[in-house]
């Protein structure tokens, strides 16, 4: 079955950077375009970036542009995010998902923007 572990997640000052990874298995990892989500306190589902299967085309929300950069390693079945510049309003959960909705989603990493 689709597993998806994410990882990298903690508490980060204001500015910082943080990169998270997401490995997948059960599925055909190099066969998906892959998505990450994210989830603020008390708020809904928010779209944050996604890729396509090999990695060329990227797109971000425009709150995130500029700031954050999806990649992936197929041979590694694994799906990162690089964010730098982070701000406040960036705390959230986040997912790497199958889906831009993220109806097919891990457990999650937490991300605390703090100073």
């Amino acid at each position: 079955q689709v597993q998806l572990v994410e990882s990298g997640g903690g508490l980060v000052q204001p500015g910082g950077s943080l990169r998270l990874s997401c490995t997948a298995s059960g599925f055909a990892f190099s066969s998906y375009w892959m998505y990450w989500v994210r989830q603020a306190p008390g708020k809904g589902l928010e779209w944050v970036s996604h890729v396509d299967t090999r990695g060329g085309s990227k797109y971000y929300a425009d709150s995130v542009k500029g700031r954050f950069t999806i990649s992936r390693d197929n041979a590694k079945n694994t799906l990162y995010l690089q964010m730098n510049s982070l701000k406040y309003e960036d705390t959230a959960v986040y997912y790497c998902a199958l889906d831009r909705l993220g109806r097919n989603r891990g457990q999650g990493t937490q991300v605390t923007v703090s100073s």
